[in-house]
């Protein structure tokens, strides 16, 4: 009985010059005769796809401008993560509340991944306004410099982000 499959093929490349990976970058080839690069490591430089495939491009505005936006991302899950959107002792319905709670944690990991996966371009710029958006974010919204004392005494609508 033959278990192979077309296409399939198992076995390792017969060269090292078609070899799919080289120095910490992965080659594939599309469909459309197009060879794309995949870092495999951390990387410098704005020569970088991030979240979406021929974005930011090759200007380096637009790289700057994909930093810009995934710093924002970073800041606004912090935010989401720190807001009190629903007063505690509030007459309103208790499944309202429950399912814009449920809404607001959607969004939330909605962002949340989508900057994991803007870090996963494996480019140091990204990494660091990632983390730069972060802990701005915390520093803004969930620190004790900027929190009232009151403020402390009732949490966020959302649980903390765990891994």
């Amino acid at each position: 009985m033959d278990h192979n499959m077309p296409g399939m093929d198992m076995s390792p490349p017969t060269s090292s010059s078609s070899s799919p990976m080289s120095n910490g970058t992965m080659m594939g080839g599309g469909g459309m005769g197009h060879k794309m690069m995949m870092h495999m490591t951390f990387f410098w430089g704005s020569q970088a796809e991030i979240l979406f495939s021929g974005w930011p491009g090759s200007r380096p505005a637009m790289y700057a401008l994909a930093l810009v936006f995934v710093f924002f991302l970073a800041l606004i899950v912090e935010w989401l993560s720190h807001c009190r959107f629903i007063k505690p002792n509030s007459s309103g319905s208790r499944v309202g509340a429950a399912l814009f709670q449920t809404l607001l944690h959607a969004v939330r990991v909605c962002l949340a991944y989508m900057v994991m996966l803007a870090i996963m371009s494996f480019n140091v710029g990204v990494f660091l306004v990632a983390v730069a958006g972060h802990a701005v974010g915390f520093l803004i919204f969930g620190s004790k410099l900027v929190k009232k004392e009151e403020a402390e005494k009732v949490a966020s609508d959302l649980p903390p982000m765990t891994c």
